[in-house]
């Protein structure tokens, strides 16, 4: 029985996952800050009796879990990339974990119109000075934390792979923007921060001209804003999550890159199998095939297509 060796044509799908991103270590930074902003709240608001301080620092803790859900998505990408169950690798963690955040987002948008309204029927006495010290302190901290999560790039570029689908995913790192799990996480840091200074605009509305009101009605302002940001996010990372087909000036582009000569594209899919990378599937229909790897040359890396596969079909 004779042996073949097909290592040559044989690849993983890891696609870059492995690496440790960025976006990683921002999340974390935040995430312990937050922590530790929770902590120092809730311990200042039993020290003092202070209610406002320890629903704050309890507002902050819920949004440390929605952090940490991003974050643990990051070390379950990198951490299962090299797993062969996952059929083209690891990257849509990164959707899925951008999708909950922005349903965690949308509770807690709900939750504040809903307590907002509450408030309008219903008003409750405010102690001004001290809300608006806790507003001031979460404000700060949530401006840190979003600067934080906005600086830098992934920078992680890997040029020692052999394979075409490997080598394209060094340019992951110019689709920044698609980091579903990042933007989940900096919505949830930029909610917080707007409900602050919406919160400050009213306290101080409220004890300077007696308006107690605006803190009600800025509170719905702001649940409305957060949940256009939900919905926006929701609808991009479940797009990612059902397959949905690339934009089509990328398909059009693939397209004319295929159909040179005699050529001609029958069926096309592109997709996106994790943050600016995509897979590919081409069928062709020739008087005059070509070797796969001819066609496969013709796409350029910064298209990010780490996965293509073509068929070709002879014209008769």
């Amino acid at each position: 029985m004779h042996t073949h060796d097909t290592s040559r044509w044989t690849h993983d799908h890891v696609f870059g996952q492995d690496a440790v991103k960025s976006g990683e270590r921002r999340t974390l930074i935040v995430v312990v800050i937050t922590l530790v902003a929770m902590v120092v709240e809730i311990s200042a608001g039993l020290a003092f009796g202070s209610m406002a301080l320890l629903a704050d620092g309890l507002h902050m803790g819920s949004h440390a879990v929605a952090l940490g859900i991003a974050f643990l998505a990051y070390v379950a990408a990198r951490r299962f990339a090299g797993d062969s169950r996952f059929s083209f690798g690891t990257g849509k963690i990164n959707a899925l974990a951008g999708f909950a955040g922005a349903l965690l987002l949308a509770v807690f948008a709900v939750g504040v119109a809903w307590e907002s309204v509450t408030r309008l029927i219903n008003p409750v006495e405010i102690a001004y000075s001290q809300a608006i010290i806790v507003a001031v302190v979460g404000l700060v901290v949530n401006v840190v934390c979003a600067f934080i999560l906005v600086g830098g790039g992934d920078h992680h570029h890997h040029h020692d792979h052999e394979h075409h689908h490997d080598r394209a995913a060094v340019h992951q790192a110019d689709h920044s923007h698609e980091d579903h799990n990042l933007r989940a996480a900096y919505l949830h840091v930029l909610a917080d921060a707007l409900t602050s200074v919406l919160a400050i605009v009213a306290l101080l509305g409220g004890w300077l001209f007696g308006a107690a009101w605006l803190d009600a009605a800025m509170g719905i302002v702001g649940a409305v804003l957060i949940a256009r940001w939900s919905i926006s996010l929701i609808s991009k990372s479940a797009l990612v999550l059902l397959d949905w087909q690339a934009p089509a000036p990328v398909r059009a582009q693939i397209r004319r890159l295929f159909e040179q000569g005699d050529d001609r594209v029958v069926d096309l899919h592109v997709w996106s199998v994790g943050p600016g990378i995509r897979a590919a599937v081409v069928s062709i229909v020739t008087h005059h095939p070509k070797p796969p790897a001819e066609y496969k040359a013709r796409v350029p890396e910064g298209l990010g297509i780490v996965h293509l596969t073509v068929e070709t079909h002879l014209c008769s």
